[in-house]
């Protein structure tokens, strides 16, 4: 448990960092926001490789966003073994991300840390947020609705564990 004022650290990791975590880090960033507990958390997304290092998000996930009154404002980075140390949870888009990630910590000392981000949906599937890049509008909307709900149970988890509101 947190102490009285502590900070919860949180990192969404995707692919690129243009689509799937920017989109969480604002869904994310806007509920805890509306909570009245932002100055509670550190809320930030990276991706698992390179490309899009300094790049804003994908044009059609800030549109997305932006039709849900959700407002994407991170550059893209990459992940770095010192985020594990850096964020209390690092909760990852994919299988194939959650094993970038993981593959990093080959001492297994932060395997307690990364998750998959849908462990938290109430209507997980099959755990993996889609990545809408190559698709259409549609995929980009799919993947709001999830990281919109997968969000909301995630901060309710959030503020249970750390005892937030009281």
């Amino acid at each position: 448990m947190a102490g009285e004022g502590a900070t919860v650290r949180v990192q969404f990791v995707c692919l690129g960092n243009i689509c799937r975590s920017p989109l969480a880090e604002g869904v994310f960033k806007a509920q805890v926001e509306a909570a009245g507990l932002s100055e509670r958390f550190v809320i930030e997304s990276a991706g698992t490789g390179s490309w899009h290092v300094g790049a804003p998000p994908d044009k059609r996930m800030l549109q997305t966003a932006m039709g849900h009154g959700v407002y994407l404002t991170s550059r893209g980075r990459q992940f770095d073994y010192r985020d594990f140390e850096a964020f209390d949870h690092i909760l990852v888009m994919d299988r194939s991300n959650l094993h970038d990630v993981l593959f990093l910590d080959r001492k297994e000392r932060f395997s307690d840390r990364v998750k998959l981000f849908r462990e938290f949906d109430p209507q997980p599937d099959d755990y993996q947020v889609p990545d809408p890049y190559y698709g259409g509008a549609d995929g980009f909307e799919q993947v709001y609705r999830i990281v919109e709900r997968t969000s909301e149970a995630l901060l309710a988890a959030l503020v249970a564990h750390y005892g937030l509101l009281g």
